[in-house]
C-alpha cells in the first residue's frame, strides 16, 4: 500500500513539474521578458559597432605568382618509375 501511495506521488510531482515549466514558458511575462532581453542585446550590438575602428585594407598587391618554369633544375620524378627503377 504505501508502494503505491509512494509511485503515485512520484507521479504526481512529476506531472505538476512538467505542467508548471510549460505554463511558465508559455507565459505573457516570459515572452515579454525574452523580447526585452533580445532588443537590449540588439541595442548593445548597434551600439558597439558604432564605436568600432575601421582599419584600411593594405592587402593589394601581396600576393606574388610564381610560373611553375622558373626552376629548370629540378626533375619531374614519378612514383612508380622510382620503385621500378634498378639504379
Amino acid at each position: 500500500m504505501f508502494k503505491e501511495l509512494k509511485y503515485l506521488f512520484f507521479i504526481l510531482f512529476i506531472i505538476l513539474t512538467i505542467f508548471l515549466a510549460v505554463d511558465y514558458y508559455f507565459s505573457d511575462n516570459n515572452k515579454k521578458k525574452s523580447y526585452r532581453s533580445v532588443q537590449e542585446i540588439n541595442e548593445m550590438i548597434i551600439s558597439y559597432s558604432e564605436k568600432l575602428i575601421l582599419l584600411n585594407n593594405d592587402t593589394d598587391n601581396v600576393v606574388k605568382y610564381v610560373e611553375k618554369n622558373l626552376d629548370n633544375k629540378k626533375k619531374n620524378h614519378s612514383f612508380w618509375k622510382l620503385i621500378n627503377s634498378d639504379d
